[in-house]
This record gives structure tokens, C-alpha cells and sequence, in this order.
């Protein structure tokens, strides 16, 4: 398995408060990982540890263990940030788009670094439109506002911008809770169809879902990492009480 991700006994705190204790995991490339917990359990913070999005909450540190990237630690001082997060790429809860049109969206990172061309960009807006299932959706309509588009098709929108950059990463962060049952399937098809170029480190609240999505799961509770393995494992033979216990629905 080649990991893409090496976290070891990572240790997070907000101020005072401990929000992660001795996190251990291997992330594999290529494949769809999925945190799940109850809320407050820390898996929204690990997520953002890995493209440091922490860094930007007063109080918020690493107290110990390291996170490393294809080898490379990112908590390192002098790691580069915009780099960073060229190299992950992320995709929140609540969609949010840009206000401006379905183009400049997509071709907003291109053009922060550097990108002028026009049909280097028209290439970069429609390949990333194409790998977000939703060209054929907006290609009539590409100067259009992207407050037009539709809940779904916001995010698959927010999801086209962060891979303009061609990250390694990409990280989801709840996709999925502001969307119908219909929209929340294309989103889940479109995963599918990621992983084959990406790592995708997905929380979720849904069980159902990170069941469907995901090869890899971890169960994390109070700040620690209580289980992480193949996900049919965790949700038909899961090795710790707790887990089984969240899964059934017995707590959480």
C-alpha cells in the first residue's frame, strides 16, 4: 500500500483545550478515506491539520507527533502554505462559491498563479468542469453567475475549483450536509470517480454514506482515534466495542 499520509501521535489543542490525543494512521493513495464520530470528537480538526487550515484559529497548535505528506512533515515552520494548499486541495460543508461567474470560479486559482493565457485557462476551466460531472450541465452558460447553479451542482462547482490546481489531496469536509438525497448521490458517484487520481479524506456524519464511499474508516471519539481499518470491516466486523456501539446507533 503506498501511503500518501503519515500521521504519528499527532497531539492538536485549541488554547488550552486538548481537541486531538496521539493520532496514529497511514492514509493510502488513491483511496477514499472517511472520519466518523460524533460531533466534537475531532475529526473536522484532523482534517484541517493536514492543509493547516487550523493555523488560521488564534490559540490553535500542534503540541506533538508529527503529520508528513509523502514523507515531508508539513508542521514544519518553514513549509511553504500556498504550496501546501495547492498540493490539497479542499471542499466544504456548506457550498460557497465565488460571486462571480462559473468561469472565473474555476479559473481563480489558475490565475493567482500566474496563468494568463486564455486558452490555457478555457483548457484548465473545462477539464476541471469535466472531472466534476458538471460540463455538460454549465458549458452553455460559462459567464453566467454561479448563484444560478443549484445546490448540487454549487458543490460539484466548489469541487471543479479546488482540483483546477491539480492537487495530490483532496479533502471533504462534511460534502454532502446541505445537499437533497438526489444531489448527495452525484456527489457520491462523483468520489467514485476521483480516487483513481486523488486521495480523499471525506467527514461525514453519515454512515450510510461513508460505507458506500469509502475503502478505509476511522471511528474517532473524545479527541482519540479508537479504530481505523478497511471500512467493510469497520461496519461488519468492527474490533472495538465503541465502534460497533456508534455504528449501530447505540450512541453519537
Amino acid at each position: 500500500m503506498n501511503t500518501a499520509i503519515q500521521i504519528e501521535n499527532l497531539c492538536f489543542a485549541y488554547g488550552e483545550k486538548t481537541a486531538l490525543t496521539a493520532i496514529n494512521m497511514d492514509i493510502p493513495a488513491h483511496q477514499v478515506t472517511a472520519l466518523i464520530g460524533p460531533s466534537g470528537c475531532g475529526k473536522s480538526t484532523l482534517l484541517r491539520c493536514i492543509n493547516r487550515i487550523n493555523d488560521r484559529i488564534k490559540g490553535a497548535k500542534i503540541t506533538g507527533g508529527s503529520l508528513k505528506i509523502h514523507g515531508i512533515d508539513v508542521m514544519r515552520e518553514d513549509i511553504d502554505l500556498l504550496e501546501l494548499r495547492r498540493l490539497v486541495g479542499m471542499v466544504f460543508q456548506k457550498y460557497n462559491p465565488f460571486a462571480m461567474s462559473i468561469f472565473e470560479n474555476v479559473a481563480y486559482s489558475s490565475r493567482i498563479a500566474g496563468i494568463k493565457d486564455k486558452k490555457a485557462l478555457a483548457e484548465i476551466v473545462e477539464k476541471s468542469l469535466r472531472d466534476a460531472a458538471l460540463w455538460d450541465d454549465v458549458k452553455d452558460r460559462l459567464k453566467q453567475s454561479a448563484f444560478g447553479l443549484s445546490g448540487g451542482q454549487q458543490q460539484r462547482l466548489c469541487i471543479a475549483r479546488a482540483i483546477a490546481n491539480q492537487p495530490e489531496i483532496l479533502l471533504m469536509d462534511e460534502p454532502c450536509a446541505a445537499l437533497d438525497p438526489l444531489a448527495t448521490l452525484k456527489i457520491e458517484e462523483l468520489i467514485h470517480q476521483l480516487k483513481s487520481r486523488y486521495t480523499i479524506v471525506i467527514v461525514t456524519h453519515n454512515m450510510a454514506q461513508a460505507s458506500r464511499c469509502s475503502d478505509k474508516t476511522a471511528f474517532m471519539y473524545l479527541g482519540k482515534l479508537v479504530e481505523f481499518d478497511d471500512t467493510r470491516k469497520i461496519f461488519e466486523n468492527p474490533g472495538e466495542s465503541k465502534t460497533e456501539a456508534y455504528i449501530t446507533g447505540s450512541f453519537g
